[in-house]
């Protein structure tokens, strides 16, 4: 923690108890995102941007509303409220450049958000976001309120009013707000103003960040406005048009692509599994944590998803990422189950305790202590992350020697009880997805040596996949449940089994694949929408409290049904949770009984499991229809 004395800096010195504006939270599902490919911005539909972090992904807020609607600090720019006013949001066609509009009596405005994409792949502290403002019909007045709260409301800051604009300095961070009207101090730590604008009118403002104190602001004229909207416009959509899928829910995977860039943290290729931190999984619980990290777990899937889409430069950047982490083994040979964006080791978890958490759901927290859990089918989701890699780019034999270290470790701890994929902060367990994970790892690692012709134990491996492939038919095959259980010899569901011929380990059609789906229909599902377990009957995980339908598992559903054949189950599930988007096409982690959005947001994982059901039902349709003629 910064401390909280600050050098003699010019300006007004203010800290952040007395807040300007109500304590109101927007729906988590009322944001859109933009940002520059290392860190992002949540932009609400009241034109609000409540969460920003610099200068990427897992650094301090300085603004943070959504977590503390009173001392986060907040940037917003609307129309004061009037009776009948609307409010909607968009995303400029193939981009990630958002419009919000606000529709009243009077007259149309819109505001638009991006953040130019400039040296991406070079770490900086200089970020710039940039708001426009422009009356398409009639008359509107605006108000225009920016109080930031550096170091997660931590850190006090001055204020200084210049000419262009506004400069807010802590001990550790400053922001230019540059503006094309004058501003005032508030008298609260923020910048304020009031202006009206004619039809055709446009007031551009600009936000730039910098570890120096020495910024200022400049005058940003509305032609170099328009000159860094032109460079962003098309920056999104040359790299959306490497995007080769062309199928039935085109709009939406292409949204999801867009998505999954935004979560990329560019210099190092590594994408966070979700942008935010703290999110509740349910209104009031304590099932509150840090996603701003990446999880090996995810690796698979993101491989898959981008090599599917065609977007092989950035599954080679992910690619490097991981198998740079494959380098960093423990002297015994093992992985740890999640890194920093940056490749740290380290994630420790602390609470924010001067935070009250979004609607009141502390805690909130920075850090994730699944860091240092045992997650034995992580080195599954490594070992076929690196197995569809090696079918678009050889592998290396020092990288493989690497591999053949984890593998080791793997062969002489695969039985142990483990955290397993829920990361469940309870007892250990022998979890079935473990297992099923611990037998892909050899068998991707047996198909890699094999057409490789790489040295390895084949032998060894060979009976080892086999020893675990036995047990888990005989230990995580509950016959009176008729399904795939959580762990051995335990009666709870997991919607995790649906990876079972997801991996392969089960063809689609077995008949307890079959039978494991129709009882996860049955038990775990309300409409399309599946839950992770039945918290009365799974492993304890610690926690407690209450959490919505986990959307990965729902569209999980969707590719085990579509692999086994009920294409018009699927097709039907898969249509009724696209309906569960928010209106620019975005998921968190869950979604809650009335469709709200529950945890962080946006989640990549989701997105990537959205993908690949929209890609294989897409595929399994166009198959049915040519054989139907």
């Amino acid at each position: 923690m910064a401390s909280t004395k600050t050098p003699p800096i010019q300006g007004r010195s203010h800290e952040h108890s007395i807040p300007r504006r109500s304590k109101t939270y927007l729906p988590i599902e009322d944001y859109g995102v933009i940002g520059d490919l290392q860190t992002v911005a949540l932009v609400g539909r009241n034109g609000s941007i409540d969460w920003y972090c610099i200068p990427c992904f897992d650094a301090p807020s300085v603004f943070g509303a959504i977590l503390d609607a009173e001392k986060g600090g907040s940037f917003r720019i609307a129309p004061p409220d009037s009776p009948g006013m609307s409010r909607k949001q968009m995303y400029l066609p193939e981009t990630n450049v958002l419009i919000t509009r606000f529709l009243t009596v009077d007259g149309i405005c819109e505001i638009t958000d991006f953040m130019p994409v400039e040296n991406p792949k070079r770490p900086t502290k200089r970020h710039h976001l940039i708001r426009a403002v422009k009356v398409i019909r009639g008359t509107l007045s605006f108000e225009l309120d920016c109080r930031p709260a550096f170091n997660y409301a931590r850190d006090p800051h001055t204020l200084e009013i210049v000419a262009d604009g506004a400069i807010f300095r802590s001990a550790t961070l400053s922001l230019a707000l540059s503006s094309s009207v004058p501003l005032q101090d508030d008298g609260h730590g923020g910048a304020q103003a009031t202006f009206t604008l004619q039809e055709g009118q446009l007031a551009v403002f600009l936000l730039d960040s910098s570890d120096q104190p020495e910024i200022t602001p400049r005058h940003y004229t509305t032609s170099e406005y328009g000159e860094d909207f032109y460079t962003t416009e098309r920056y999104w959509e040359d790299w959306l048009a490497n995007c080769r899928y062309q199928g039935r829910w085109r709009e939406m995977v292409q949204r999801s692509a867009l998505a999954l860039k935004l979560l990329t943290y560019a210099p190092t290729g590594a994408i966070v599994a979700a942008a935010t931190t703290s999110l509740p999984e349910a209104i009031g619980g304590p099932r509150n944590w840090d996603y701003r990290f990446t999880w090996l777990r995810d690796a698979a899937f993101t491989i898959y998803s981008l090599l599917m889409l065609g977007l092989t430069e950035e599954a080679d950047a992910f690619a490097q990422w991981l198998l740079a982490r494959s380098h960093e083994l423990a002297p015994d040979g093992s992985l740890q189950p999640m890194y920093t964006i940056h490749g740290g080791h380290d994630m420790p978890e602390f609470t924010l305790d001067h935070l009250e958490g979004y609607r009141q759901s502390g805690p909130v927290r920075i850090g994730n202590a699944a860091y240092k859990q045992i997650q034995l089918d992580i080195y599954g989701e490594m070992m076929d992350s690196i197995y569809l890699f090696n079918r678009h780019r050889d592998l290396s034999y020092d990288e493989w020697t690497f591999m053949l270290k984890s593998l080791e470790w793997l062969s002489e701890h695969w039985q142990e009880l483990d955290e397993g994929i829920w990361e469940v902060r309870g007892q250990r367990q022998p979890f079935v997805h473990s297992r099923v994970m611990s037998w892909v790892a050899f068998d991707r690692a047996l198909r890699i040596a094999r057409h490789r012709g790489f040295p390895a134990p084949q032998d060894e491996w060979q009976k080892t996949s086999a020893t675990i492939y036995n047990e888990v038919m005989e230990h995580g095959w509950n016959a009176k449940r008729g399904a795939f259980v959580q762990y051995y010899g335990s009666d709870a569901l997991d919607a995790s089994t649906l990876l079972i011929s997801l991996t392969r380990f089960t063809g689609p059609s077995d008949p307890r694949m079959l039978s494991t789906i129709d009882r996860i229909q049955a038990e775990l599902t309300s409409d399309t929408q599946v839950f992770r377990y039945d918290p009365e009957l799974a492993a304890d995980d610690g926690v407690g409290g209450e959490e919505g339908a986990f959307s990965i598992c729902s569209f999980w559903m969707v590719e085990a049904l579509t692999r086994a054949g009920r294409l018009v189950e699927a097709r039907l599930a898969l249509e009724k949770m696209l309906t569960y988007a928010n209106h620019v096409g975005l998921y968190a982690e869950e979604i809650g009984a009335t469709g709200e959005a529950l945890g962080n947001f946006p989640q990549a994982f989701t997105h990537l499991a959205l993908i690949r059901a929209c890609y294989e039902l897409d595929r399994a349709l166009n198959a049915a229809q040519r054989g139907k003629r």
